[in-house]
């Protein structure tokens, strides 16, 4: 008796569990490497599985659309990490002054996080279209000569997407941050003050570089939303004007579902893949080490 006992408090867990396991072997990892294979085809409206070796791969490198991409991709993925970075590490250090209504400030602070990238892209698509956001609200005020039309102009249409996806993502840091700073502890911080130490030089040299870690989390989670960042840009700008805000994951869906470029689609879906796996895989790497 006890032993099957024993037997069924071994095996529940496991027939739990296995459903959710074999669901997301399928639908994530069994697409992943269906997908792969759609790369090494001659794939266009529909599957194909004519091997076709790495022919869409070496046309894809090819391709000047897709280096514009990757540089698109460049200036938004540093900018949007950095400065999310810095207004979350001044947003956690300030909330960190054990101020009045912390809850109220943290929940704002954090708020834009709960809003989907279709509802921020509209709003801000909204607020910096020069017909009748920012621009037209400042000259009926009376400021007749003021301009801002950067989400019409093609140098200066990337930064807009990057002003919308700091203020949705600055939140997540600062809560990151925050969990950070309150692990902190105070013996050290009271040892530097007894010893001059000013408080800007306290963060500096004590305090931000115990943040490494978080920082380093922090990161990486940044760098996939950047990477796979898409409906912000469809909703904004739809990657435009011309090919100003195209990124890869909006490349990839042009050619995959608007070109009828399968396979050419796929090989670029697998590089993106890739650029993930570069940062997150070290980052898993170094984590089991750390807890095992």
């Amino acid at each position: 008796m006890k032993s099957k006992l024993k037997f069924l408090e071994d095996s529940i867990p496991k027939l739990i569990v296995t459903p959710t396991f074999l669901i997301m072997v399928i639908f994530i990892y069994g697409f992943i490497f269906w997908n792969f294979i759609l790369s090494l085809t001659n794939s266009k409206i529909l599957p194909l599985y004519t091997f076709a070796g790495l022919k869409q791969y070496f046309a894809l490198f090819n391709n000047m659309k897709w280096w514009l991409a990757m540089e698109n991709l460049l200036i938004f993925s540093s900018l949007f990490i950095g400065f999310c970075l810095l207004f979350g590490l001044l947003l956690a250090i300030f909330i960190d002054q054990k101020i009045r209504f912390e809850g109220i400030f943290r929940t704002i602070y954090l708020y834009p996080m709960a809003l989907s990238f279709i509802a921020t892209g509209t709003v801000w698509q909204w607020m910096l279209n020069p017909g009748f956001g920012l621009e037209n609200f400042m000259i009926q005020m009376g400021f007749e000569n003021f301009t801002f039309d950067w989400i019409v102009d093609s140098e200066m249409a990337i930064y807009t997407i990057i002003i919308a996806a700091v203020w949705q993502s600055t939140g997540f840091v600062m809560v990151l941050l925050l969990a950070g700073l309150r692990g902190i502890s105070h013996e050290v911080i009271n040892a530097a003050k007894i010893d001059g130490a000013s408080m800007p030089r306290i963060y500096w040299k004590i305090i931000i570089p115990q943040l490494g870690p978080v920082f380093f989390s922090a990161v990486i989670i940044l760098l996939h939303l950047a990477i796979k960042t898409f409906d912000l840009v469809i909703v904004m700008t739809k990657g435009g004007p011309g090919f100003s805000t195209v990124l890869p994951s909006i490349f990839m869906f042009d050619y995959s579902f608007a070109r009828n470029k399968l396979a050419f689609g796929a090989s670029s879906a697998m590089i993106m893949l890739l650029f993930v796996m570069i940062f997150v895989v070290p980052y898993l790497y170094r984590e089991l080490r750390k807890n095992s």
